[in-house]
């Protein structure tokens, strides 16, 4: 791929030169960084937002304060603030109102694992209708037969909605990478779709930017994040964005080239118990980096 590379401080500075980076200048301030911005960031040529793991050690109230404070306004839910599978959905329903209430989309939740126990699979589904989900990020419990996956495949055909399978890694015995889902998916309905993790991809030995261009029919969920791992690592070394080994800009290219519609989620997972720094410095270069290689038109 033919993509120019902007180095971190590059894409921070044009975040802040297009008025992007209001958030990162605003969490920052007390902190010597200098005066928060008045203006709100533009969603820009990717709807960009955050996997709600990253906010796992916040309450829910908590995580929509701080998604407010950095105006980030697309979210991917985790467990612990909508509890998809693990609640009823009537509590969904209202711990999803509460993020809309507040102005804050909910573009899936995850991951949420299934089990081919139909009563179990119907829960999450309930739970997921409920909480007024389009697409569920998802894995299983155990690696998934045909039965299973074919149970999956009428649950999302009933129900109308989207299950983006995720990737962890080397280490997991479900999914590797995106392609153990590319082709588990295949025979089924393209409602079973994926969810690549561009740094789990990377452990597994798998270029995210070729994964996303070849599996983008079925690509309903994007993580991003940074990493120092090596290729085959079995124990990830999570970094700020822009720190690690990842080709960044060439994954937020392969995105734009596509016309990637759903949402592009930078997970976060350095300082969990006090992401908002982590979460600030790492959103703001990839909205950088979305305004810069978005001005440049979409050629890859």
């Amino acid at each position: 791929m033919d993509t120019p590379i902007l180095s971190r401080r590059e894409a921070i500075k044009r975040a802040a030169i297009a008025g992007l980076a209001a958030p990162f200048l605003g969490a920052l301030e007390g902190m010597g960084a200098g005066e928060p911005a008045a203006a709100p960031a533009p969603s820009g040529p990717l709807t960009l937002g955050l996997a709600g793991y990253s906010l796992r050690k916040y309450s829910t109230d908590d995580a929509i304060r701080l998604l407010q404070e950095l105006k980030i306004t697309s979210v991917a839910v985790f467990k612990v603030h909508v509890p998809i599978q693990i609640s009823t959905p009537e509590v969904c329903r209202d711990m999803a109102k509460k993020f809309r209430d507040a102005g804050i989309s909910i573009a899936a939740t995850g991951v949420v694992y299934l089990s081919k126990n139909e009563g179990d699979m119907r829960r999450a589904f309930d739970c997921g209708k409920a909480a007024g989900l389009t697409t569920m990020t998802a894995s299983y419990a155990k690696p998934p037969d045909h039965e299973a996956l074919a149970l999956t495949e009428r649950f999302a055909r009933e129900y109308d909605m989207r299950i983006a399978f995720h990737n962890h890694g080397p280490e997991d015995a479900i999914f590797p990478s995106p392609y153990d889902v590319w082709n588990a998916v295949a025979p089924y309905d393209e409602r079973l779709g994926l969810c690549i993790d561009i740094g789990h991809s990377y452990r597994a030995g798998v270029d995210p930017t070729e994964a996303i261009l070849k599996c983008k029919s079925r690509l309903y969920d994007v993580h991003v994040k940074d990493t120092l791992a090596d290729r085959g690592a079995k124990k990830d070394i999570p970094v700020d964005m822009g720190f690690g080994k990842l080709d960044l800009p060439s994954v937020v290219a392969a995105l734009l080239k596509i016309g990637y519609s759903h949402q592009v989620g930078l997970e976060y997972e350095v300082e969990v118990a006090d992401a908002l720094p982590g979460i600030a410095q790492s959103f703001g270069y990839l909205r950088g980096l979305a305004a810069a290689l978005g001005s440049k038109g979409t050629a890859a």
